[in-house]
């Protein structure tokens, strides 16, 4: 039976790009797919677009093609990204510039529209799975990108594109995508497109699924986690697959490590709904072959629902924070003492803000106090408040830098910032509603 293999080179926007070098000169691949779209980061996107009308992709875009370009074009490798984020023509653009600057003439690129409906939902009645409707956000409307399925980026690959650069699809669906092309699924074909949306949530993450996140010292134990190699599918046209990696990589591939992939953002195993299928994990079985290979099958699926999930970004004011170091006898209780100096100093000038943090990092930043247990020998003070102002959110910092002279004994490390704050919300929209579509660039 024909196969075709796939493999993960990112499964975040910052991730690292030696192991998709790795996978595209020593993988035997076919396709390489770069996941890199959270929704908060196409929020953000979006405001780098407005800054730049030219921008609003992923910042790593030009490095990762590259680094990878010359490998895939000489053994025929085709690549599917997101890094298109809230600009994919632009983000086409650019990989064309960088395949011209290797000398690469020629290359076909096609760019992935239509996820963005923004205006088209903006002052609308729409209704948000937080309450409220889009309208009621106004002029705090940021972005509004819905996640879009395989179908157009089957058809980009079928009418000759060696790069594919999407905006927000969803996830699985850039795995998908090849499947259905080199297999001649159909868009109706349910326990296939259930099978190869399993075969793209295992993958979606990366190194998650070969022990990156996985990874427990003493409970989990997964070797040369530096040189963590990402994942690969062996996929047939049925749908089966074998996950894998590169051998003499970095990780490891086991039952255990694709079990926790598999849960990975899954509420009911039995309808995973994705845009393209509700797909069916409820039957997985992961079979073990030998080192770092494991069989994936028992995936089915059932009609979509017709919906369209939405992300929705919104200004929820400025962000604003303040840290310093306290070290040696003592310091637990200068860092108790300094955090109250900063609270009633910022009521002292009238300070506003919507909601306030003030912490120990390494005591109570993270679980709350815990009773009895030993004091550290250094702790980090932060402070940090949302605010409707960055005069506001400023404040923050500043009081924290006045901490050298003005507060406990032998604090120093002071570090401030000041960021936009971007909300993210949810809604469903009819799939009708989202218009993918396909624009050419070539080299």
């Amino acid at each position: 039976m024909r196969t075709i293999r796939i493999g993960a080179g990112s499964g975040f926007s910052g991730d690292r790009i030696e192991p998709a070098v790795e996978l595209a000169e020593h993988g035997g691949l076919q396709y390489l797919v770069f996941e890199c779209l959270a929704e908060r980061t196409i929020a953000l996107a979006q405001l780098a677009r407005r800054r730049d009308p030219e921008g609003g992709y992923d910042p790593l875009l030009a490095a990762r093609m590259r680094a990878v370009l010359p490998a895939c074009r000489r053994q025929g490798i085709r690549i599917v990204t997101n890094m298109g984020a809230a600009n994919p023509l632009a983000a086409a653009r650019r990989v064309a510039q960088v395949a011209r600057d290797l000398g690469l003439a020629g290359l076909r690129v096609a760019a992935v529209t239509g996820d963005d409906v923004t205006d088209r939902l903006r002052g609308t009645e729409t209704m948000l799975d937080e309450g409220g409707t889009v309208a009621a956000l106004g002029n705090r409307l940021v972005s509004a990108n819905a996640y879009i399925g395989a179908a157009p980026i089957a058809e980009a690959l079928a009418a000759g594109a060696e790069v594919v650069v999407t905006g927000r699809v969803a996830d699985p669906a850039l795995f998908l995508g090849p499947l259905m092309r080199e297999f001649g699924w159909a868009e109706d074909d349910w326990t296939r497109l259930g099978r190869g949306t399993l075969v793209g949530h295992l993958l979606e993450c990366a190194g998650q699924v070969t022990g990156g996140y996985f990874a427990d010292p003493g409970f989990k134990d997964v070797p040369d986690l530096a040189r963590l190699g990402f994942p690969l599918a062996e996929v047939d046209e049925a749908g089966e697959a074998i996950i894998t990696k590169v051998p003499g990589s970095g990780g490891r591939v086991t039952p255990a490590t694709c079990t926790e992939q598999l849960l990975y953002e899954v509420h009911d195993p039995a309808r995973y709904l994705q845009p393209d299928v509700a797909a069916d994990f409820s039957g997985v079985r992961m079979e073990p072959l030998g080192e770092d290979a494991v069989r994936v099958s028992g995936a089915g699926g059932a009609p979509r629902t017709g919906m369209l999930k939405v992300s929705v970004g919104c200004h929820e004011g400025w962000f604003g924070e303040g840290q310093i170091s306290y070290a040696g006898p003592g310091a637990v209780v200068r860092g108790r003492l300094a955090l109250e100096v900063v609270r009633e100093r910022l009521r002292l000038i009238g300070h506003e803000a919507e909601e306030m943090r003030f912490e120990l990092v390494g005591l109570d930043s993270i679980l709350g106090p815990a009773e009895g247990a030993a004091e550290p020998r250094e702790v980090r003070l932060r402070v940090a408040g949302r605010c409707a102002s960055p005069e506001e959110a400023e404040r923050i910092g500043h009081e924290v830098d006045s901490l050298y002279l003005n507060g406990p004994a032998s604090g120093g490390g002071v570090a401030k910032s000041v960021r936009e704050v971007i909300g993210i919300r949810s809604c469903l929209i009819p799939e009708a509603e989202a218009r993918p579509q396909i624009n050419w660039v070539e080299a």
